[in-house]
């Protein structure tokens, strides 16, 4: 049972297509860590376009993963750097991203044995 994505919306663009929720997962799963590890070096170097790009790139699938809170915390990071904010507002916010995206992949990988 999935408790920290939900391939709702997936099914639903998809039209129950199987081969392309295959491909959503396996990109989340290989994609959005490295994407990840750029918004925190973005992050700590204070290059807030590094940041911005990255947190932009990862956000629809997040909201396509049903990853709710992620995927509003992201929000918050691509609006920091906008407003290019100082950074220990931003860390806290980053981690918990960073959380739910691991526990979301650990998930996934169980559920479909990546």
């Amino acid at each position: 049972m999935a408790l920290h994505y939900n391939l709702a919306k997936v099914h639903a663009l998809s039209d129950n297509d199987e081969e392309f929720v295959m491909q959503i997962i396996t990109l989340f799963v290989s994609e959005v860590p490295q994407d990840m590890i750029q918004i925190k070096l973005g992050i700590k170097a204070k290059d807030h376009k590094q940041a911005y790009a990255y947190a932009h790139k990862i956000k629809p699938t997040l909201d396509l993963l049903g990853m709710t809170q992620a995927f509003e915390e992201i929000l918050e990071v691509e609006a920091w750097t906008k407003r290019e904010g100082k950074r220990k507002e931003i860390e806290e916010i980053y981690e918990s991203v960073e959380d739910q995206v691991e526990k979301a992949i650990k998930e996934i990988k169980k559920d479909f044995n990546l």
